[in-house]
Parts: structure tokens; sequence; C-alpha cells
């Protein structure tokens, strides 16, 4: 029991940590993709959605090969910051982020693009700033966009398996997460131990997208539009 609540634990943690990261990087980030056009616009937006088509294995092999302390990036980390990413949990965490940042970024990003255009003005013909604007009027009035990307961020975290894998190991208490567990029990044939973290996982789920659609719906009937 011990092992099961550590493992859910640190899954849940790994979830948390990734979407609060995504949560600061993605706004700013759609906000930029919806409201700013730029030559390297597509190849920013073909990046950002590799992840999407990229084998999860592909993406977690070059990460370790990346802060492996042969590369130059790795040995540069380990030499001056003596930091470790390989097998550690900012290892994962870092690969976690990077892998569900479409997730993230995408709906903010289509909640930015059907905003209102006539709203904008308004606000700007009142004198108020971009800055301000985002924050007191678009980022309001976007919050079913807002807690679809952080509820899809949080929850393809939760079931994330190869690029745990590849750039974390599988190391108890450490990167150990409740997909890796799953992988391993069934490869030794303990379905029963490994319906309990794949059951929990397929209700937490399920109970995250409840929630999602119950709050859409209520924040819908109070926007501007």
């Amino acid at each position: 029991m011990e092992e099961y609540l550590e493992t859910l634990l640190l899954t849940c943690q790994l979830a948390f940590c990734t979407t609060f990261i995504l949560v600061i990087v993605s706004i700013p980030l759609a906000y930029g993709l919806a409201f700013f056009r730029f030559r390297i616009k597509p190849i920013i937006e073909a990046l950002i959605s590799l992840p999407l088509v990229l084998p999860p294995t592909v993406l977690g092999f070059y990460l370790l090969v990346t802060f492996s302390p042969e590369n130059m990036l790795g040995h540069w980390l380990e030499k001056y910051l003596h930091v470790s990413l390989n097998f550690t949990f900012s290892g994962i965490l870092i690969g976690s982020t990077i892998y569900s940042l479409p997730f993230m970024v995408h709906p903010i990003q289509a909640g930015f693009e059907n905003f209102p255009s006539i709203l904008l003005d308004a606000s700007y013909t009142l004198g108020k700033s971009r800055m301000t604007t985002l924050w007191k009027v678009i980022l309001p009035n976007i919050k079913p966009s807002l807690l679809s990307g952080i509820v899809l961020a949080f929850a393809h975290t939760m079931g994330e398996f190869g690029v745990i894998l590849m750039i974390g190991g599988n190391i108890p208490g450490e990167t150990r997460v409740a997909s890796i567990v799953i992988y391993d029990l069934v490869e030794d044939l303990k379905y029963k131990q490994a319906n309990q973290y794949a059951l929990a996982l397929l209700l937490f789920s399920f109970v995250l997208l409840i929630a999602l659609y119950r709050l859409s719906r209520r924040t819908q009937s109070h926007t501007l539009f």
C-alpha cells in the first residue's frame, strides 16, 4: 500500500508541476501566436505541435542524449551548475513539459483567436495597454479555453510513458510513475496489481473530464460573448 500511494503521489506531483509550468509558458506563447504575425510563425507552430505526431520514445531519446554528460549541454550543466537531469525528477519534468506543451497551447490559442475583436478595440480605445487588456479583458472571458488546456495537459501528463521511461528510467520514489509501474506489472503477469493502478488513473481522468465539462458550461454562461 505504501508503494502504491507513493507512486500515485509522484504521478500527481509530476502532473501538477508540469501543468503549473505550462500555464506560465503557454499564455504568452499562445498570445504571440494568435495576435502577431512573423515569418517564423509556421516553424514555431510546427515545433509546438511536433509532440502530437512524434513518438514519445523519440523525444525521450533526444532529451536523454541532450542531457547526457557526453553532450555539450549536459556537460556544461554538470560541470558548471552541478546539475544532472537524466534519471531525475527534474529531467522527467522537463520532458513532460515539452511533450504536453501542445495540449496547453492549442486550446488557449484558439480562445485568443476566437475572442471578439470589437472588445479588443473597445479596450484599446479606453486607453488600456496590451497587458491590461490581456489580464482584465481577454483571460477572464476565455476561461473555458484555459480550463481545457489545464485539464488536457494534466491528464496527458498523468498517462505519459515513453518520454518518462527514456529520460527517467524506473527509479522508485524519483521517476517511477504509475504508467511505468503498470507496464512492469503486466510484464510480470501481475494483472490484479496492474488493475489497481490502471483503475485509479481511469477514474481520475474520468472525474477530471466531468469537472471540465461542468466548469466550461458554467463559465460560458458568465462570459461576455
